[in-house]
């Protein structure tokens, strides 16, 4: 039995896998957060928050490297730890730090580094020859204007080191650049109490299907698990609406955008890493959106393993242990799977969902997750708003993406007011 320490996490279906990987593989655990209540706050389900599974749960500042490393010292001293792991990507700099300051396995920190800060992956990426938008870094208000100018609108305006697209817009003209950019100044802290770097990106528009790529890299190879389908929403945010596995691609298409993918996570010097990378499929061929140093969220991972067998968050705590994972592609019986999300379009309170038991009775849905009435909706502006999702799996390629959105499409959410307005 290995023994995990796990520093933080998000709050999404990873805070179930990861603790579910750790179990099903025979380890235990020990859960460090600067802030329990986050977790409490969050859980969806009924019962113990899986992370509480832990055996031992435990505080310290994880937003204080100079004193989170010492005190994980004497943690280790302790506890004895065969490896260090966090789903968040906000701790994954961290955590590949407190790898490498014990001696355990992990990528190398200034690698994990530049695949979390999007400026520093454009740089390293570039400097390889791996294709990406045209894009410049600003650092102030300060020739903004010009900058975008260069590029040419319409253009892409994005923070260096928030998730789930926040703050990421598209803008067609300097009034709309600005208000952007006052935007992303007004949010100088991150959800996680981190303060962020007050510089913007500033990307030529990529047009074209999006898709990700997930791997795992091991001992100096990186073997690509296959390629996700995606459907982006919320113009002129950038909302992922759905996902489908395998990707409804032509072989050829799919295999450059596996070979771009390789070549990004190489190129910024990622190993005993899982990743998931992005990349807008362009008439010019595959281009890199951005490189993450961890297993895809959204329910990408399940849709993985519901097809393939393949575990990709089992992965991800083998090859923080050292281990080579498992890869084996396993006969499911399903040869697709989809998630479709449910997205506001509106704020208000939630009264209910309709449409939710005639979704129930669907042959192919395998997992329905919808929030209770009284809930603070917000329109959606990026993945954290979502009201919940519909999985299907079919026995044909394809099949599942267009029955996820069928179903999610006869979901619809009514709110408190509704009623006031009605003839």
């Amino acid at each position: 039995m290995s023994h995990l320490l796990v520093v933080e996490s998000w709050v999404g279906s990873m805070s179930r896998l990861l603790p579910r990987a750790l179990d099903e593989g025979g380890h235990r655990f020990t859960f460090l957060t600067r802030d329990l209540g986050h977790y409490l706050r969050s859980h969806p389900g009924e019962g113990t928050h899986p992370l509480l599974a832990a055996a031992n749960v435990l505080t310290a500042d994880t937003n204080d490297p100079q004193t989170l490393l010492p005190h994980v010292d004497l943690l280790h001293a302790a506890l004895g730890f065969d490896g260090v792991v966090s789903s968040c990507d906000y701790y994954l700099p961290v955590v590949a730090a407190l790898a490498d300051r014990l001696g355990l396995p992990g990528p190398r920190p200034d690698a994990v580094r530049a695949a979390c800060r999007k400026d520093l992956t454009r740089e390293r990426l570039a400097a390889a020859g791996v294709p990406g938008p045209r894009h410049t870094l600003c650092r102030d208000r300060s020739g903004i204007s010009a900058a975008a100018e260069a590029i040419g609108y319409p253009l892409v305006v994005k923070p260096v080191d928030l998730c789930a697209g926040m703050y990421v817009r598209e803008v067609r003209d300097e009034a709309e650049l600005l208000d952007a950019y006052r935007a992303l100044a007004a949010f100088p802290v991150n959800a996680r109490g981190q303060r962020r770097e007050p510089v913007v990106l500033l990307e030529e528009l990529l047009t074209g299907p999006e898709v990700s790529v997930e791997t795992v890299s091991f001992d100096g190879v990186t073997h690509v698990v296959g390629v996700t389908g995606k459907t982006i929403g919320g113009a002129p945010a950038f909302v992922e609406t759905a996902h489908r596995f395998p990707a409804d691609l032509a072989p050829a298409l799919a295999a450059a955008a596996a070979d771009t993918a390789v070549a990004a996570v190489r190129a910024l010097g990622l190993d005993d890493v899982v990743a998931h990378t992005e990349l807008k499929l362009t008439p010019d061929g595959p281009r890199i959106v951005e490189v993450n140093p961890r297993p895809a969220g959204n329910r990408i991972t399940e849709l993985i393993r519901r097809v393939t067998g393949v575990d990709l968050a089992a992965a991800c705590v083998d090859v923080a242990l050292g281990r080579r994972p498992d890869l084996t592609v396993r006969e499911t019986g399903a040869a697709s799977a989809a998630v479709a999300f449910l997205v506001p379009d509106r704020d208000g309170v939630l009264s209910e969902v309709e449409g939710a038991e005639e979704v129930r009775r669907e042959p192919s849905l395998v997992e329905l997750t919808l929030p209770a009435p009284g809930r603070e909706v917000r329109r959606a502006v990026s993945n954290n708003e979502y009201l919940g999702h519909v999985m299907t799996a079919a026995p044909r390629d394809a099949d599942a993406g267009r029955l996820a959105e069928r179903l999610v499409s006869r979901l619809t959410p009514r709110y408190e007011t509704d009623a006031a307005v009605l003839p």
